[in-house]
């Protein structure tokens, strides 16, 4: 039998108080101390995977090298730790049931009345022990969607409970709660973790830790007073205070000795404390940057920053590493119009065309290319943002004013982005394009291959339509090259244009990639070039 130790992370008292976070924090801490971990993402909701839902209703659709389709926190977890997920490593309701549906259609329940328990409990334990008895993680940190007390979270509550009971201490928990602080009477208040933890012990799980969200500092009698009503010891009543950034909080939670409580109660040695000595070099580079490189983010979504948090984050390691701080100008694409462009992107080192779907907001996307390509200023074009460049470019350089995607018009006669072949008979919306990573085999000479310093490299993608080939030649001969095509399909995953200081569009999803400890090669390029402005 495995030897895997499980820690499940669940939340209370509100939403978005950054378990995600939490969880991938002490995974990089427990990482440090040699220990192989990974993380996993239970989602309630009844979709398959994010991959239909609108980023308005979930940020962005993270997308893994094997072509899952998953949660953003999945982003979160692979820049903290460095190491990729898998389909394996999120999983929803929707995916639970259509299992168990599947089994019992099949006839694997032989007759049996199928069940929230045990049938369904059963497949949520069989998929969070299975990175653990499969992969042969040392530790399986699971994070679990939403709050306790939600209905739809109780059936993962309940495969919780099981696996405490099952595994001893081979299983903890770790709750997440909010210790508001009231200004009216300058106090912070207990009673929603008091509360929250009572509704967890009324599912039958006793959190054995406690991670308490404040802004302000806990006293010792807070703490004290937190571990006497909660049934935990007072060493285990954990502060998580508001920090600038992010990458704070694995420092955080070391000094807080999040991750040698864990492992006592693991019964795990901890070893020597690490010393955190590149991530720290993060930190203090992130900290005393004084200069600023300014970008901006030209999207449909910018109301909602999640929707394109893979590339902010991307945008901060990239600038980090060059020794500047970063800001993101976000530009709504439906407001930029041929008359507005100029002002609209005024002061900018460097613009970003994010991807997206459908055709809202693609004609201020492709005023913004207009006007970065004729004025000369760093861009980078991402799955969409890449189509808008070669759409724009088609329509002001080759002459073809029709020229469009198929996507946006189906009748076009100029389409120089296409449908492409493997998805023209697809009629499903969930998980049916093409995903995951892919070879690209880079041209020498090019802004790609100078970023990449190699010539085949693996990038993700999330598209439908593609760079129409038959066009290339009267690209190529108007100055806008291929830097870079998959080898087995011939798909263009790159195009440039070397007359200009840095303009790159790619096919791909390079923010995916990148993480903490390894910013990705072409973020650092184009913050580069945006430096050299």
């Amino acid at each position: 039998m495995s030897d895997t130790r499980y820690v499940f992370v669940t939340g209370g008292v509100a939403s978005s108080l950054g378990k995600g976070i939490i969880s991938a924090s002490l995974a990089k801490l427990l990482q440090s101390r040699g220990y192989s971990v990974t993380i996993q993402k239970l989602d309630p909701y009844l979709n398959v995977d994010p991959g239909t839902l609108n980023p308005y209703e979930h940020g962005e659709c993270y997308v893994t090298e094997d072509g899952a389709e998953t949660d953003l926190d999945l982003g979160h977890y692979e820049r903290f730790l460095n190491v990729p997920t898998s389909q394996a490593n999120n999983v929803t309701t929707g995916r639970i049931y259509q299992n168990v549906i599947n089994k019992e259609r099949k006839g694997d329940y032989l007759g049996k009345t199928v069940q929230i328990i045990p049938h369904i409990t059963d497949e949520i334990k069989r998929n969070i022990k299975l990175l653990g008895t499969k992969h042969k993680f040392d530790v399986v940190i699971t994070e679990i969607g939403g709050t306790v007390g939600d209905i739809e979270s109780l059936p993962y509550i309940e495969a919780v409970r099981q696996m405490k009971w099952e595994l001893g201490h081979r299983a903890i928990v770790v709750h997440l709660t909010l210790v508001p602080f009231l200004s009216a009477s300058g106090e912070l208040k207990t009673k929603p973790t008091q509360h929250s933890v009572k509704q967890l012990l009324e599912t039958g799980v006793q959190p054995d830790v406690l991670v308490l969200r404040t802004e302000k500092e806990l006293s010792n009698d807070i703490r004290k007073k937190v571990a006497l009503f909660c049934n935990v010891d007072r060493k285990s009543v954990i502060q998580s205070i508001d920090v600038k950034t992010i990458y704070q909080v694995p420092v955080k939670m070391q000094e807080e000795g999040l991750d040698e409580t864990v492992l006592e109660k693991l019964h795990l040695p901890a070893g020597e404390k690490p010393a955190l000595k590149d991530w720290k070099g993060f930190l203090n580079k992130l900290e005393k940057a004084t200069k600023t490189v300014t970008i901006g983010l030209v999207g449909k979504y910018v109301e909602l920053a999640d929707a394109y948090k893979s590339i902010i984050e991307a945008l901060i390691h990239a600038a980090t590493y060059n020794d500047r701080k970063v800001k993101i100008e976000l530009i709504h694409s439906e407001e930029l119009t041929p008359e507005n462009v100029a002002n609209k992107l005024k002061g900018l080192d460097g613009v970003l065309v994010a991807p997206g779907f459908g055709h809202r907001g693609i004609d201020g996307k492709l005023v913004a290319v207009k006007h970065v390509r004729e004025n000369n200023i760093p861009f980078l074009g991402i799955c969409l943002g890449m189509q808008c460049a070669v759409i724009e470019y088609a329509r002001n350089v080759l002459k073809l004013d029709d020229a469009n995607s198929r996507e946006m018009d189906h009748t076009s006669k100029n389409p120089v982005i296409d449908l492409m072949e493997d998805q023209k008979n697809v009629t499903d919306m969930g998980g049916t394009m093409r995903l995951g990573a892919y070879d690209c085999e880079l041209q020498k000479s090019t802004n790609s291959y100078k970023a990449y310093n190699m010539v085949t490299v693996k990038e993700r993608h999330r598209h439908r339509y593609e760079f129409n080939n038959e066009y290339l030649e009267a690209y190529e001969k108007a100055g806008m090259k291929a830097a870079g095509c998959n080898p087995d399909t011939g798909l263009v995953e790159i195009m440039e244009i070397p007359k200009h200081k840095w303009f790159v569009g790619v096919q791909f999803h390079p923010e995916y990639s990148s993480t903490v400890l390894k910013p990705h090669p072409i973020f650092m390029a184009f913050i580069k070039a945006a430096i050299n402005e």
